[in-house]
């Protein structure tokens, strides 16, 4: 009887209990191929780092399987990165570095009053506004590196230290090396890319129940849910509905680098009418002739499958229109069509910049990742979950 429960109880097990895998090697030199120890060793936005041993030893237990960059980081030398694709074996891989050779910048000269003001708009971009955004706290704002164009309304940032962010919503210390960050104030286009390592913050067992219920509400009906639901064959049951979305620019509104250079001047010339004007043209939406198609697209007409295991496509014509309808939109978004006809749910539309783009089994894209306008534009820092994380099945 207690043999049949044991079987039962295996049977009942999720599978990838059985498929965590480890990952170990050695970081050396590039040249003498010596060990180098304290070296920084993680698999890229997700809880699984360490720090090597004196001979360059490292070990990663418990990985589940998905697509990840594998990063070793130390001061004095290049970071190196490699993506590697987790299944079902364990493997060992060498890493060798190379001794960094110092690549300056060009010099950023700024004011106290500026470093603020810059702060602020990247603070905004990266981490964001949301209720997790709030109990987010910057250990290190200053290794922040920025520079502003009010000409071109860019705002760029980089890190050569990992900056230091504790999200005391979702109960991560969060460490990100930013590589390149990118705030277009014309085109409203918030882009970077950077290397991340997650470490579960101190708490306790009534804190941990908190944290673990705001996880959940985070990743339910973002994105990586959308993807893994895809693959799954579980949209319906997930509450996501997609449609395809036609719709063409607006020619009466002019480009945006215009209405904001008229805006900037009239303000400047205290001329009202024609700020007001200008600010009409600003207000107006950036599409018309927008329609949804009549019928739910079903899966099969956007997904396939790679040659390789674990790995998949999205592919779509136009826009692709998600809807998921467990939730409500709190956010009024200017751009988003919304039929007069629908519930006001949480609505995100994306558009590709590539004929596809590949994702894998935990619903993390890596490219040709599509452009998010709508709810899933709000994600920022504050937002961001471990790529190993699924519900219920935390380590």
């Amino acid at each position: 009887m207690h043999f049949n429960r044991f079987l039962l109880l295996l049977f009942l097990l999720p599978l990838s209990a059985f498929s965590q895998v480890t990952i170990s090697g050695k970081v050396t030199t590039s040249i003498s191929h010596v060990g180098i120890g304290k070296v920084t060793v993680f698999l890229s936005n997700s809880s699984y780092g360490t720090e090597t041993s004196e001979d360059g030893a490292f070990t990663l237990v418990g990985v589940k399987p998905g697509q990840y960059d594998l990063v070793a980081s130390s001061v004095g030398y290049q970071d190196y990165s490699q993506t590697i694709l987790v299944g079902k074996e364990p493997f060992n891989i060498t890493i060798p570095l190379m001794p960094k050779v110092n690549q300056l910048r060009g010099v950023v000269i700024t004011t106290s009053a500026n470093w603020k003001k810059n702060w602020e708009e990247f603070k905004k971009a990266f981490i964001g506004t949301s209720e997790n955004a709030k109990n987010c706290v910057v250990v290190n704002p200053h290794v922040v590196s920025m520079v502003s164009s009010g000409r071109k309304h860019t705002l760029e940032a980089w890190s050569n230290d990992f900056l230091v962010v504790d999200n005391k919503s979702l109960g991560y210390r969060v460490k990100f090396l930013i590589d390149t960050f990118s705030n277009n104030g014309l085109t409203g286009i918030i882009s970077w890319q950077g290397k991340a390592v997650f470490q579960e913050l101190p708490g306790s067992a009534e804190q941990k129940k908190v944290w673990k219920l705001k996880r959940e509400e985070t990743y339910y009906g973002s994105s990586r849910d959308f993807y893994k639901s895809l693959y799954t064959g579980r949209l319906t049951q997930e509450g996501f509905i997609i449609k395809k979305l036609h719709r063409e620019l607006n020619p009466e509104r002019p480009q945006e680098g215009l209405i904001l250079q008229k805006i900037k001047q009239f303000k400047e010339h205290y001329n009202r009418d024609s700020l007001n004007y200008w600010i009409i043209r600003e207000n107006m939406s950036k599409y018309y002739h927008e329609s949804l198609g009549k019928e739910p697209l079903q899966p099969y007409q956007i997904f396939g499958k790679t040659d390789k295991p674990g790995l998949f496509i999205i592919s779509f014509t136009e826009c692709l229109y998600v809807i998921y309808t467990k939730r409500h939109e709190e956010t009024d978004f200017k751009d988003l069509y919304r039929p007069l006809d629908m519930e006001n749910f949480e609505t995100s539309v994306l558009t590709l910049s590539a004929p596809y783009a590949v994702f894998d089994m935990n619903g993390v894209v890596f490219n040709g990742a599509p452009l998010n306008e709508g709810t899933w534009s709000k994600s920022k820092l504050a937002e961001l979950l471990p790529y190993d994380y699924t519900p219920g099945q935390e380590r």
